[in-house]
């Protein structure tokens, strides 16, 4: 089950709720770890045993941890609690992968797994390992209460598609949270903003990558001028896709009394490659930094190899981390690399003039770009493909009469998009606000907006309208 689907808002959700406020405040944590793993077994119910069993193991190892004093066996539960939830996620996510390069170069006597992938478990592994990690070094406190951290773990919201919680960013409002009108509406409000922005951006948008991108395996058939407009299209998509859902979970967060971290920050307003990362899947940048990047030494290093090391464990594992291709790896190499350059030279931190400073704007910018040409290509072949015919060499032309159509027919869609990802429409609620000394009435004016943008997005769901979510797999 996914937010944007009908079942979700008009049967889980309203019900969900609904009890969620009747219930007395002691007994919501428990209807909520319920609902949760009813949430999660919806579309595959085998696969809600892969969570009970990470909930129960990330239960006894953290009680554990914390139980004893004695620093070797503390180490020694914290080693097998990371082993073996690395080891479920690689069983889970790699294992296909790994099986079919082996076959590639000992042959038949390697036979390929054909695993299913359980949804989201990157997310929900990431957020376990945290918890333990942290128990460990005593940053936060250890739960006594196996369901309120399965609750933590399995809680609907961030399930799927993130923001990774940290356990101690939201431990105290486990055990005590208020729902109050305010924090509800403001809940409601942004999920109504994020499944716009899924519904009427992303899925639209996917429409032009898609026509792009299927044509990748014949690049000269796909003229310049498409090329990069598929190119376009896809960025746009994959921002509206991602930060769409979790600007729906931090709104249902708060509907159940939740304050989720930021997730996004207009990545695409970023000055350097460095700055991209500070502002795009925010959650998953810091899980990095905190638990492999400082743990290896960070950049305060005493030789400068040993910083391009970090990087490269750094980068090469968030590759991993989003799936189980080689493309997904070449897309984390690139970013060790440009990463490592702007390291190197000290580049985020130098002042530029106006001119060298846009011209590096607009760098970082193609650099995004071609990395998710990468991130959406079919294979390294096809990525290569895809690049060419975006250069002009693949033998294609400049335009052709797909460019013009769909220029043509999503020129607007286009045009709000780019628009929607920058804070113009939140400085514009603010300068009418301020201008018409009015700050309630253009509140509740951008509310009602919202509301009908959401009205307009169910129709196409009803519709049934294109309805993809990248993030899904992850």
């Amino acid at each position: 089950m996914v937010f944007s689907s009908l079942t979700f808002l008009f049967f889980f959700l309203p019900i969900t709720l609904a009890v969620n406020i009747i219930l007395p405040q002691k007994v919501r944590n428990y209807w909520l770890l319920f609902v949760s793993l009813i949430f999660y077994a919806w579309g595959a119910h085998e696969f809600v045993f892969v969570m009970i069993a990470s909930i129960l193991m990330n239960y006894i190892f953290a009680r554990l941890i914390d139980w004893s004093e004695n620093e070797k066996f503390r180490k020694v539960c914290l080693f097998i609690a990371v082993a073996v939830n690395l080891g479920i996620l690689f069983y889970n996510k790699y294992m296909n992968f790994f099986t079919k390069n082996l076959s590639k170069i000992f042959g038949d006597s390697i036979v390929v797994t054909k695993i299913v992938l359980p949804i989201g478990i990157s997310f929900f592994t990431f957020q376990a390992l945290s918890y333990v990690v942290d128990v460990y070094r005593k940053d936060t406190p250890v739960q006594k209460n196996p369901y309120y951290l399965g609750l933590y773990i399995a809680f609907f919201p961030q399930l799927i598609a993130g923001p990774i919680v940290r356990y101690r960013t939201i431990a105290e409002q486990i055990e005590d949270r208020t729902i109050t009108i305010e924090k509800f509406t403001s809940g409601v409000r942004r999920f109504c903003c994020g499944f716009a922005m899924k519904i009427l951006l992303s899925n639209q948008l996917s429409v032009i990558a898609d026509a792009a991108f299927n044509l990748a395996g014949t690049p000269e058939k796909l003229s310049v001028t498409f090329a990069w407009l598929g190119a376009l299209a896809y960025s746009l998509q994959i921002l509206f896709d991602f930060c769409g859902y979790s600007s729906m979970a931090i709104g249902l967060g708060r509907m159940f009394g939740f304050e989720f971290q930021e997730n996004f920050n207009y990545p695409y307003l970023a000055k350097t490659v460095t700055d991209f990362w500070h502002r795009w899947h925010i959650s998953l940048s810091q899980w990095f930094r905190d638990y492999v990047y400082f743990p290896l030494g960070g950049s305060r290093v005493d030789k400068k190899w040993k910083l391009v090391r970090n990087l490269f464990v750094v980068w090469t594992l968030t590759g991993v981390w989003h799936g189980a291709a080689w493309t997904y790896i070449g897309w984390g190499l690139g970013y060790f690399v440009l990463l490592t350059f702007e390291k190197l030279t000290n580049l985020p931190k130098r002042k530029m003039n106006k001119a060298a400073e846009t011209a590096y704007r607009i760098f970082t910018l193609l650099c995004v770009m071609i990395g998710w040409v990468a991130f959406r290509s079919d294979g390294l072949r096809k990525a290569k493909k895809y690049l060419f015919a975006m250069l002009g060499l693949a033998g294609n032309t400049l335009y052709d009469n797909n460019a013009i159509r769909y220029a043509n027919d999503y020129k607007i869609l286009l045009v709000i998009s780019l628009i929607c990802c920058t804070p113009a429409l939140t400085k514009l609620k603010e300068w009418l606000g301020k201008k018409l000394k009015a700050e309630t009435m253009v509140n509740s004016v951008f509310d009602l907006g919202a509301v009908a943008l959401t009205i307009v997005s169910v129709s196409y769901l009803v519709m049934g309208g294109n309805n993809p979510f990248i993030y899904f797999n992850f």
